[in-house]
């Protein structure tokens, strides 16, 4: 399959500013895995807050939120596991994070697109020492964009 998508839900078109679908695809392939297909939907707080209430009955605003579609697969061409999911961004709290964070709207985008990423990946960040490896994870495929 080797898809990444991106949708739109509740905002306008954000396409301008996303990095190149080849980054994650390398951030993937770092951490042994590849696409099988990936959704990334961008959306409002709204939407992303009623997927949060009606999937996960939580009630308050967050960035992402990131389900995996399928078990990983294992593709029997290069022995990695392939990775289905969805992952749902908040534009308005990525808007907010870059305030908060004192960057820029596409580095901030691009965080948490690969915090999202990560999930899928099997990483958590309920602890500190999960929020420290997350982080770390982070600005390590940041960087990688960069170069």
């Amino acid at each position: 399959m080797n898809q990444i998508n991106y949708f739109f839900e509740d905002i306008k078109n954000y396409k301008h500013q996303l990095p190149a679908k080849s980054w994650i695809k390398r951030c993937l392939e770092n951490e042994k895995f590849c696409i099988g297909c990936i959704n990334f939907i961008f959306c409002s707080d709204k939407y992303l807050k009623k997927i949060n209430k009606t999937y996960l009955e939580k009630t308050y605003l967050t960035d992402v939120i990131t389900f995996q579609t399928t078990p990983p697969k294992i593709n029997r061409i290069n022995n990695k596991k392939n990775i289905f999911g969805d992952v749902f961004i908040s534009i308005e709290r990525v808007k907010e994070n870059k305030k908060i964070y004192k960057t820029i709207f596409a580095s901030e985008l691009q965080r948490v697109m690969i915090h999202g990423v990560l999930h899928l990946l099997g990483y958590n960040d309920k602890t500190e020492s999960e929020k420290k490896i997350m982080t770390q994870k982070e600005n390590q495929y940041i960087n990688l964009l960069n170069k």
